[in-house]
């Protein structure tokens, strides 16, 4: 079944929207998770809890990509899940290392909503900068830091070797930061 279809389901509030939702895109969002949480019950929670947020979501939002829509619902539910499951106990799997790559560029301090404008304003200019970059690269970095995929998975997938995806996304941290401070973001 196509996007547009199953969108048309929620919009009709049919219930089979999160049958053929769960068909489509259940591997996909599980995945997600998985990079996230390393736990396949945590993972399958925010699967269905995926659902429920789409169902109350659409309508009003009508997304252009239903993919990039649940599974930005299921990477948000998953690092919430993640956060208190750290706050209660020290850990964690795959994000833990690719925060750690990332741990240069971000910064923290500040109150909540000065925060939220920084995280704005470093998403607007991560988005130049990705913009700027080859699509093997843009791809590269996009499914480490935003996808949380194993660096082995993704340099099997792009065709090149670990070591290779590691100086690439090396490169690109480097030269991500020189960006970022060249556009007044402090790192």
């Amino acid at each position: 079944m196509s996007d547009e279809q199953i969108i048309a389901l929620y919009w009709e509030r049919s219930e089979s929207a999160i049958v053929e939702t769960a068909a489509v895109y259940a591997r996909y969002c599980h995945k997600i998770a998985m990079n996230i949480l390393a736990n396949h019950e945590d993972a399958d929670e925010c699967v269905n809890d995926t659902y429920a947020r789409a169902w109350s979501a659409i309508p009003p939002e009508r997304p252009n990509k239903l993919s990039a829509f649940l599974g930005r619902i299921t990477r948000n539910l998953a690092l919430h899940v993640w956060e208190k499951r750290r706050a209660e106990k020290r850990g964690g799997g795959q994000l833990d290392v690719v925060l750690s790559e990332l741990d240069e560029l971000l910064s923290d301090g500040g109150s909540s909503v000065e925060r939220q404008i920084e995280a704005a304003s470093i998403a607007e200019s991560i988005n130049r900068f990705l913009s700027e970059q080859s699509d093997v690269s843009r791809r590269l970095f996009v499914r480490r830091y935003w996808h949380t995929d194993r660096l082995e998975e993704i340099a099997v997938d792009l065709g090149m070797s670990v070591s290779k995806a590691k100086s690439i996304l090396f490169r690109m941290r480097k030269n991500l930061k020189i960006h970022l401070e060249q556009e007044g973001i402090i790192v």
